[in-house]
């Protein structure tokens, strides 16, 4: 069911080789009303290359793609319903969902994984999470 569903969100950043890695949600939880917009905070301490999606809780099913930001993309990525803010001077990766939906609520992740000569490695560093509610 859309209760169930495991929303994670994932930002996929290019790092070079010993650079320290600190990922950070700061919202524990956040409660809005169906149809209202929902912007999910996430920063960290380098920034390049963002790539957003989400997957279910179930490992068959897989990742389902949501959204990305790269490099050379506009500050602001939009795919549907979610857009992705990143400013680069203060390296956020703000998830912002608009026309929030009851099958949003969930728990959402942002993490990082290191890049090193051009190869995204399998290890990726999760903030705390933010559950989302969303009420009827």
């Amino acid at each position: 069911s859309l209760s169930s569903l495991l929303k994670v969100v994932t930002a996929s950043l290019w790092l070079g080789p010993g650079i320290a890695q600190k990922i950070t949600q700061t919202q524990p939880g956040m409660f809005v009303q169906e149809k209202e917009a929902v912007t999910l905070d996430c920063t960290y301490d380098t920034s390049d290359q963002v790539m957003v999606y989400s997957g279910t809780s179930s490992p068959a099913v897989g990742n389902i793609f949501l959204i990305y930001q790269g490099l050379m993309t506009s500050k602001m990525q939009t795919e549907g319903r979610y857009s992705l803010i990143s400013r680069r001077q203060e390296n956020p990766a703000n998830l912002v969902i608009s026309a929030s939906q009851l099958g949003d609520s969930a728990m959402y992740f942002c993490a990082m994984s290191p890049c090193v000569d051009g190869r995204l490695y399998a290890r990726l560093m999760f903030g705390d999470g933010t559950q989302l509610v969303v009420k009827p």
